[in-house]
């Protein structure tokens, strides 16, 4: 069959051929270029300028038409590496009759705002003026057309690496990713001239730095160093969000533009980048139907036939040819059915000059897609690899018996025993090929060809940067001598560029720099230096950057005797002197740098080899580094002078009495003393033997340039006492003292006494402090408080000098606490301790409404209700007593306290009457006694039993298996009536069912009921003679079995008869349907036909013809659907009526796998208060089983945690959490094949009070530690 070539993109480009690997790298191309020069050039005679390897300036665009061979740029290494930027233009100076070739390997790309130069293989005239033919070295850069022109798809990736064989069926571990980017840019469309913005955003709470941004266009192009007019990058920082934005603005987009754009962030081991498209849109023009010919047609300017989509003619000047007579034929045709290598033959054939207006016309045209009917899936549209990696092509084919070929570049691979390079493997309908150890020869387009279909990628190879491994050095040097630079590559034979000062060093044969490289390392020779040499050079490879300062001077003068160091006492003259050879050499004196000129003070002297600087009367200014810099010569002669100044302590500016300073206690004291001396003298303060130290906490000294300083931060007693300075310097020593005074507050007084406490008032005593802080005690100010609060209220506002006082005002029943402070002239002393808690009581009113409850034989229940008024003292309880009617001996009858208002009275005689009273108390004492009005006779009535059955009880009560039965039957009667219960005219056995009797009702408890509970429940109720009965009918009802027999009856067409038979067990309650299911023999899924059905036969109908079917049927009664169901033991073929097919017979295949988890738990912030979910995702088969755990103890049976498992994913939701609810959660999946679990970790803030703790039910020890802990964190915050 004829070779294949690579199908047409979309946009209608020709895309490039690459040899296959197994044949040698291909010669380079060759590239004819004719350059036509502006008109001025032509008409003024002018030769081109040679430059040092710049652009000549233009102001009008030149025209270029190139003839291009479709092959790559060889690399460095002899291979092919296709470029995905395309080929571009970039025009050098050459001399006037040179040829045209290509210059090397292919260079970046130009910026975007640059105009594209070359159009798509064209023959070209020559041109009439050979003088005027440049030199060009030739690439298509990225935006030399729209992106969707260039052949490739870089806005489509299909990630990953291929795998060996024999590594095929492990998993792929995937590279965690990063999560830089908290808002990525968003491809967008944009028309032409408009502007647009993309932004990126970053979040910066957990980095120390700002990230690295780096913004691309299609594959390498980097954009920084293309803002312009058109382009600008911003970059902001919110100090409140904590968020990095940074902007790429497009402005006056042009049709070059459009492409891929990748935008990529690195912040020390982190990266993440994103890929975004632009789209620039262009006006709608005109009407489709035009003649091609006469539209594409280049013409001179002002020519009525010139084409309408020709903009040649404004940029230069032709002669008018006459338009051949051609018949008529459509170019657009020809032109959608051939391949794109043909399209400048056909140009060229009907006279269309302007091509690359064509190809962008022809873009735009809609084209018929061929329905591939081979593949059922596809290539993907463009993969990538790291260089020395392996990736795998992927195809499914429709029919596995079709012929497969597969290409690279247009050239068929062939599989070769003795290499590994690429393996074929077919897998069912898949055919794969992997490539392995990738190269920049495998960066190339590949296509697969099955039948007469044919589907193409493009694959990437991304080669790893070219790293500095060790840098180039600085050298400093004198004239005359040889420079060498060296620098360590990465990689052998890498490209590097040198520059000096930015500007990129001439390398030529007259040059005087020479480049050599010997392996990895990279020489710059400058065999004899200059001062013009030196400056900053540097050595650019495309992974980094080294640079480094070379200092040229000239050589050394002869020193005879050089500078001297001198140190000088204040006042004293200076003599500098040096001796240098030649001795006509004039110079300049510098003090730190700056130039001193002669003045009265200053004399300057030169006499032959002799240099002198005279300074009659020195200064403190005066010290520094003086330098004599001869002129014309590189080396200088330096000295350096000290002024010295004794040290002295000025107190006398202080104006202090006898040098004493008096503070009072708490203050800070911050005492600063002038002195003087240089240099700068060392200062000791010290307080008898011992030194205060600059490093001291409460107490620290300071020393500055003019003074020093004594910081207290808080004075105390201790601190009084005398304080000694000493200064010390070179040039001697000073001392002097200074005397500190502190006065303070008062002690406070001991705890008060309260030794008489009334109804509202009490009386208080205390002791004078012990300590009156050096000032007399002018009075004492008293507060007091309630005992649960903190809140101290001052009861006199003038001081009184007595030691009693007594309180008044307070309310009744509440605890007070007193306490006393201490007053002098300095202030307040701090509280004394309070007192001990006292508290005002008073008794409470008597109880009410005291009436006779129930009376027996012997006993007799009276109830009350509290009393009116209880008091703050509260009640304690109730104090019963009675006596005999006609005596006044009360008895008490309660030997403690009752807090109920009901009490019966117990062991009284029958027959006998007698009076009743009730008392309150409290702390105070008894309340007044409530007592009834007449006397109560002992002796019970008889009331006949009646039992009152609910009204849901008087129907049947039904229940499910395992639900709690709990009822209650209320019943009245006196005395107590004995109750008794029979099930189906037999005892109830008290192990099956539990029943509770009580004074008016009795209670039937069944925990987990069962079928055998069903009955009839007699209950009796018995007074003495009397007699009451009443009947509970029970039902247990259960799922039902399912039918006992399901057989097909008959087959006919698309239908099924079925029969069956009832389930022989109808879980206790009739049948109220069935749910009839199909299942296709192949899937054996299972899909419901009917449900709710009641007849015991069916016709299933509309079943495919070749499927073969079973069904099975389930039962239903009021509980649901039986568990299981019924299945045909044959399975019913639906054929057609005269055919017979013959059907094969697959082994299943085994889904079985041990539990994974696909997506683990992440550690999650809780708000307390707020429901919060974990979620993660498992893989199992069979169906795993999922337990979560707390802290390694499993979660069972917990109301605030609810458990969910859909589709393989596990989500605890954990209700209204709280801090207890913090810790480590774990998720384990565990089935028959093995298990596997994944943890995180929950913190939950904000938290809750001791009493909504309490009512939330959480243990006290867990409480306990719960407000422990939240004290520490309060305390470090």
């Amino acid at each position: 069959m004829p070779e294949p070539t690579k199908k047409d993109e979309p946009n209608g480009q020709p895309e490039e051929s690459v040899a296959p690997e197994s044949s040698g790298a291909p010669p380079p191309p060759e590239i004819s270029l004719e350059v036509s020069p502006p008109p001025e050039a032509v008409a003024e005679g002018k030769e081109p300028v040679e430059t040092d390897g710049k652009k000549p300036e233009s102001t009008e665009p030149v025209p270029v038409q190139a003839v291009v061979a479709q092959e790559p740029c060889p690399a460095v290494n002899g291979s092919i590496q296709p470029q995905p930027g395309g080929v571009g233009v970039k025009e050098q100076a050459e001399s006037a009759n040179s040829t045209l070739k290509e210059e090397g390997t292919c260079s970046p790309p130009p910026p975007d705002d640059a105009k594209p130069a070359a159009t798509t293989p064209s023959p070209t005239p020559q041109p009439e003026d050979a003088s005027s033919t440049k030199k060009l070295s030739v690439e298509l850069p990225n935006d030399s057309v729209p992106v969707p022109a260039m052949g490739r798809k870089d806005s489509v990736w299909s990630l990953g690496e291929g795998q060996a064989p024999d590594e095929l069926d492990k998993p792929v571990d995937n590279p965690p990713l990063s999560t830089l980017l908290i808002e990525r840019p968003l491809s967008g469309a944009v028309t032409v001239g408009g502007d647009i913005t993309f932004v990126a955003k970053v979040e910066a709470k957990d980095l120390l730095r700002k990230p690295t941004i780096k913004w691309f266009k299609g594959k390498w192009m980097d954009l920084a160093s293309k803002t312009g007019k058109h382009l600008q990058l911003k970059e902001t920082f919110d100090r409140l969000t904590k968020v990095h934005t940074f902007e790429m603005h497009i402005i006056k987009a042009k049709d070059n533009y459009a492409g891929n754009y990748r935008c990529e962030v690195n912040y020390k081991d982190k990266f993440d980048s994103c890929s975004f498209d632009l789209e620039v849109k262009e006006a709608e023009t005109g009407s489709q139907n035009i003649d091609i010919r006469s539209a594409f047609k280049r013409s001179s300017e002002g020519q009525e036939d010139a084409g309408e989509l020709d903009f040649s003619g404004l940029l230069k000047h032709r002669e008018h040819k006459q338009q051949d007579d051609t018949p008529e034929v459509d170019v657009w045709e020809i032109l959608k059915n051939a391949r794109p290598d043909q399209y400048e033959k056909i140009a060229f054939m009907y006279g269309i000059t302007d091509l690359r207006g064509l190809l962008k016309r022809l873009k735009k045209m809609p084209k018929e897609e061929k329905k591939l009917e081979a593949f059922a899936k596809k290539l993907d549209p463009a993969y990538q690899v790291d260089k020395g990696g392996k990736i795998r092509l992927v195809v499914d084919l429709a029919d596995p018996t079709v012929e497969l070929k597969w290409y690279k570049n247009g050239q068929e691979i062939r599989p070769s025993p003795n290499q590994r390079k690429y393996i074929f493997e077919h897998k069912g309908t898949q055919r794969i090929m992997v490539i392995n150890n990738c190269s920049a020869n495998d960066d190339a387009a590949y296509s697969v060809v099955a039948g007469d279909e044919k589907c193409s990628t493009e694959l990437f190879v991304k080669e790893l940067p070219v790293k500095i491994v060790k840098g180039i050095e600085p050298v400093k040097t004198t004239v005359n001598e040889r420079i060498e630079l060296e620098c360590e590559v990465s990689e052998e034979g890498a490209q590097v560029k040198w520059l000096k000062n930015g500007v990129e060093v001439p390398t030529g044969v007259r040059s005087r720099y020479r480049v050599k490289c010997e392996g990895t390392k990279h020489f710059l020779v400058i065999d004899d230096a200059s001062r013009d040499d030196t400056g900053t050079y540097s050595i650019m490879a495309s992974g980094g950057t080294s640079e480094a300062h070379i200092q040229v001077d000239l050589k050394p003068l002869k020193v005879y005797q050089d500078l001297q160091d001198m140190t000088v006492l204040l006042g004293q003259p200076i003599k500098l002197h040096c001796e240098i050879y030649p001795g006509n050499v004039p110079g300049r004196w510098y003090r730190n740098g700056q130039l001193i000129q002669p003045s009265d003070r200053l004399n300057i002297i030169h006499r032959n080899k002799v240099h002198r600087l005279e300074i009659a009367a020195s200064s403190l200014h005066d010290a520094g580094d003086y330098t004599f810099v001869p002129e014309g010569y590189s080396q200088s002669l330096s000295a350096k002078i000290h002024i010295i100044d004794p040290p002295r302590v000025l107190l006398d500016s202080l104006n202090f009495p006898d040098n004493t300073v008096t503070v009072v206690a708490g203050n800070k004291l911050r005492l600063e003393i002038p002195i003087s001396g240089e240099p700068a003298p060392r200062v000791v303060w010290m307080k008898g033997e011992r030194v205060i130290l600059e490093s001291g906490h409460r107490v620290h000294a300071e020393t500055y340039s003019d003074h020093t300083s004594l910081t207290i931060e808080v004075t105390e007693r201790e601190d009084t006492g005398n304080y000694k300075i000493v200064l010390q310097n070179e040039a001697g020593e000073a001392t002097a003292s200074v005397k500190i005074k502190v006065v303070d507050i008062p002690d406070p007084p001991e705890a008060p006494l309260v030794p008489v406490v009334g109804g509202d008032w009490c009386s208080m005593t205390w002791e004078p402090p012990k300590y009156d802080g050096g000032s007399p005690i002018l009075g004492y100010y008293i507060e007091r408080k309630k005992k649960q609060s903190s809140r101290w209220m001052r009861l006199n506002f003038d001081l009184i000098k007595e030691t009693t006082f007594e309180p008044k005002k307070m309310i009744e029943g509440v605890p007070y606490e007193v306490r006393i402070f201490a007053v002098n002239a300095i202030g307040v002393s701090k509280p004394s301790e309070p007192s001990k808690a006292f508290t005002p009581l008073a008794v409470t009113s008597e109880p009410t409404m005291l009436v006779v409850d129930d009376v027996t034989d012997t006993t007799v229940t009276v109830k009350w209700r509290p009393p009116e008024t209880i008091g703050a003292a509260g009640l304690d309880g109730y104090l019963v007593e009675y006596c005999v009617e006609g005596t006044n001996d009360w008895v008490i009858s309660n030997k403690e306290l009752t807090e109920k208002t009901r009490y019966t009275i117990t062991g009284l005689s029958p027959g006998c009457k007698i009076l009743v009273r009730v008392k309150a108390v409290n702390a105070a004492g008894a309340s007044a006694p409530r007592t009834l009005q007449h006397a109560i006779l002992v002796k019970e009535v008889v009331e006949p039993p009646k039992i009152r059955v609910p009204r849901h009880l008087k129907q049947t009560y039904t229940r499910k298996v395992g639900e709690t039965v709990n009822l209650v039957v209320p019943f009245m009667g006196k005395p107590r009536p004995k109750v008794t219960w029979l099930k189906d005219g037999n005892p109830i056995e008290p192990s099956q069912v539990s029943i509770r009797n009580t004074d008016c009702d009795s209670i039937i408890f069944i925990r987990k009921a069962e079928r055998s509970h069903s009955g009839k429940y007699d209950m009796t109720v018995q007074v003495e003679n009397h007699v009451d009965t009443a009947i509970l009918d029970i039902q247990i009802v259960d799922l039902p079995g399912p039918p006992q027999c399901v057989n097909i009856e008959d087959v006919w067409g698309g239908n099924v008869a079925l029969v069956w038979t009832p389930p022989k067990d109808n879980g206790n309650a009739p049948i109220t349907g069935y749910t009839i299911q199909k299942a296709d023999k192949k899937t054996m899924e299972w899909f419901t036909c009917i449900e709710h059905y009641h007849r015991n036969c069916i016709t299933i109908t509309e079943l495919v013809v070749g499927n073969e079917y079973f069904f099975r049927i389930f039962s239903e009664n009021m509980c649901g659907l039986s568990e299981t169901a019924t299945q045909t033991k044959k399975s019913a073929l639906i054929v057609k009526e005269g055919l017979q097919m013959k059907t094969q017979e697959y082994n299943d295949h085994d889904f079985k796998e041990a539990p994974k988890f696909t997506q683990p738990l992440i550690n999650t912030f809780a708000v307390a208060g707020y429901n919060t979910t974990l979620n993660c995702s498992v893989r199992a088969n069979p169906r795993p089983k999922v337990i979560w755990m707390k802290n390694k103890i499993t979660i069972i049976d917990d109301p605030r945690y609810r458990m969910f498992s859909s589709q393989g994913v596990c989500t605890l939701e954990i209700r209204k959490p709280s801090p207890y609810d913090g810790g480590m959660y774990t998720c384990k999946a565990i089935n028959e094949l093995g298990e596997a679990q994944v943890d995180c970790k929950l913190e939950v803030k904000g938290g809750f009070t001791f009493y909504e703790l309490m009512q939330r039910g959480v243990p006290l020890h867990l409480i306990d530690k719960y407000m422990t802990e939240s004290k520490v964190v309060e305390q470090e915050k």
